[in-house]
């Protein structure tokens, strides 16, 4: 299996033991090699999304001590560029000409997003605001599928969504929304808004996912 030192400076050891911490999925499986596996906790984390180092989401309290929490997505897609692309290398072929435009004014989210979304086969335009989206919109530009934060400024998610569906260019193109809240009532909104799914903003997996399901479903009923 592929190994990914966590430290780019990692020097290979020639002998003795090399801690390494397994990933596995379905038939794959990486190992991301570190210094030393000091303990195993089970917990709820509160994590704060504020790190600017590559690698490295944000940090957390760990059993009572402030701890850098680690990016496995940033690693997985080292070992293997099509980690988050469902069903293997055939679903990634599918959905290798997709285009997925991501409205976030967060460039940490942007940044985190972006390359996993290229690793499951999309080419990926980024946009920080509904503003900037629309531009696109007249400037004559196309996607396969919308994914758009909802706490936006200047316009939000649910008026963005809105007035996509008001306008034919863009009236059938897919739309997914992230949130960090996610209650059903958020949904529905969402829903009411003109957005086919919705998705809460840390399931990194389940937007992959329901991307997937979704721009199959539009291509169903194009057909």
């Amino acid at each position: 299996m592929p190994l990914i030192p966590f430290n780019p400076a990692h020097e290979w050891r020639s002998s003795g033991r090399q801690p390494v911490l397994v990933f596995t999925d379905r038939e794959r499986s990486m190992g991301l090699v570190v210094d030393e596996i000091v303990d195993i906790v089970e917990d709820r984390l509160k994590v704060e999304l504020a790190s600017g180092r590559t690698g490295i989401i944000g940090s957390a309290i760990v059993s009572g001590k402030a701890t850098d929490i680690v990016d496995a997505g940033y690693y997985l897609s080292q070992a293997y560029a099509d980690w988050f692309a469902q069903g293997g290398d055939s679903s990634g072929r599918a959905l290798a000409q997709k285009s997925a435009l991501l409205v976030d004014d967060s460039p940490f989210f942007r940044n985190l997003l972006s390359p996993l979304l290229s690793a499951a086969g999309y080419h990926v335009t980024t946009a920080e605001s509904a503003v900037d989206a629309l531009r696109l919109r007249e400037s004559g530009q196309m996607y396969d599928v919308i994914v758009s934060d909802i706490e936006i400024p200047e316009m939000d998610g649910f008026a963005f969504a809105e007035d996509v569906r008001r306008d034919p260019r863009w009236s059938g193109v897919p739309m997914v929304a992230l949130s960090s809240r996610a209650q059903q009532s958020d949904r529905d909104m969402g829903k009411e808004a003109g957005f086919d799914d919705y998705v809460a903003k840390a399931d990194r997996e389940m937007l992959v996912s329901t991307l997937a399901a979704t721009v199959a479903q539009a291509s169903r009923q194009s057909v």
